[in-house]
């Protein structure tokens, strides 16, 4: 059995798991810094470069004792290199090249978003089914929102991107306007599921040129002067206060302080998103040729009203999520994206530099 120690860094969480032969996780392991960014309703690239400078080798020990392996069981170590936060990829970048050279095996480059791709066809390959290609790949998380083919050959072309806010980004950001914290993407889910989604009317920007881009900028934009007019203040006063005496409220608890009109803005805004990620996926099957199957990762990939509204409209598409913890970022994705590399011999030199802005593919 072939073994790939894993690590992912290139955000908020220090990842590193140990897959065998593709399918089999052996190990999985997550430091989480939610605790360290919440406070400042986002993520801090200084202080994420910290932490994943304290929690490398406790996180990666505890992956190899999980698995019962020492360094001499395995065969590669793999690592993102992009994109993502500079300082965060470096730390891990640089801990994996460490580590391939004192254990004399070969590194594997991963790009984070590859990996979120890969974390469903390792999960669908687990249950017996595997994801027919070619397919349609839709990214969506706090930093990405990207629409790919995935090819038979294990090629990308790319069909789609956000212009500028990714969907997660503009739920964290709808959500601490109006005072529910960060990460707002799980309690928008819970209180939309309270309101009208119906109610508000937005609409968003056709794009010029690529009708397959995203823009989620103006969308935020429209919730801001809704808030604004229509006098929020107190109620978000209230939900801050909630926050400060009890960092993880309950449903009941939120509810209290939001009235229905609340409860309707974000019903309105998450379907005004989620009809704006799978219509274009939903145009992009009807583009590209052959398309077999859809496959729906990444952090947003837990919403219910993206799960539902996804299954529900790729009518003859079979729809392949991620299970919740393979959705936020993980190292068993990172894993699993290596395997093909592994099997091709495609492995990285040691002066391999970390890549902020890497790219999946272009535009085909």
């Amino acid at each position: 059995m072939a073994r790939i120690l894993a690590i992912e860094s290139s955000c908020d969480e220090t990842a590193a798991a140990i897959v065998g032969d593709e399918t089999h996780v052996l190990s999985s392991v997550v430091a989480s810094q939610l605790s360290v960014h919440g406070k400042y309703g986002g993520v801090v690239p200084e202080l994420a470069s910290r932490e994943h400078l304290r929690a490398i080798v406790p996180v990666v020990d505890e992956a190899l004792a999980q698995a019962a392996l020492r360094w001499r069981d395995l065969d590669a170590v793999a690592a993102t290199y992009g994109p993502g936060l500079a300082g965060s990829l470096l730390v891990g970048l640089t801990y994996a090249k460490a580590a391939a050279f004192a254990a004399g095996i070969p590194l594997i480059a991963v790009n984070h978003i590859e990996g979120h791709i890969h974390a469903v066809i390792l999960e669908a390959r687990q249950r017996g089914e595997p994801v027919a290609l070619p397919a349609l790949a839709l990214v969506v998380s706090g930093g990405h929102t990207h629409l790919f083919e995935v090819r038979r050959d294990g090629s990308y072309a790319r069909l789609g991107r956000t212009r500028d806010d990714a969907a997660g980004e503009a739920f964290d950001k709808v959500a601490k306007l109006l005072g529910f914290g960060y990460p707002g993407g799980p309690v928008i889910d819970r209180i939309a599921r309270h309101g009208n989604p119906e109610a508000i009317r937005f609409t968003i920007a056709k794009m010029k040129g690529n009708a397959l881009d995203f823009s989620f900028s103006g969308l935020k934009t429209a919730v801001l002067r809704w808030v604004e007019n229509n006098h929020l203040d107190a109620e978000i006063a209230a939900r801050r206060e909630l926050l400060q005496r009890n960092p993880a409220p309950s449903n009941d608890e939120w509810l209290e302080v939001t009235p229905p009109r609340t409860r309707d803005l974000i019903a309105s805004f998450q379907r005004t998103v989620v009809n704006e990620l799978v219509g274009h996926a939903i145009a992009a099957a009807d583009q590209v040729e052959g398309v077999s199957s859809l496959i729906v990762s990444g952090g947003v990939a837990c919403n219910s009203a993206l799960r539902g509204a996804a299954t529900a409209r790729a009518i003859g598409l079979p729809v392949h999520f991620p299970s919740p913890g393979l959705s936020t970022d993980n190292a068993v994705m990172i894993a699993a994206a290596a395997f093909p590399k592994f099997r091709r011999g495609e492995f990285a030199p040691l002066t391999l530099a970390a890549e902020p802005n890497l790219q999946l593919a272009g535009h085909p």
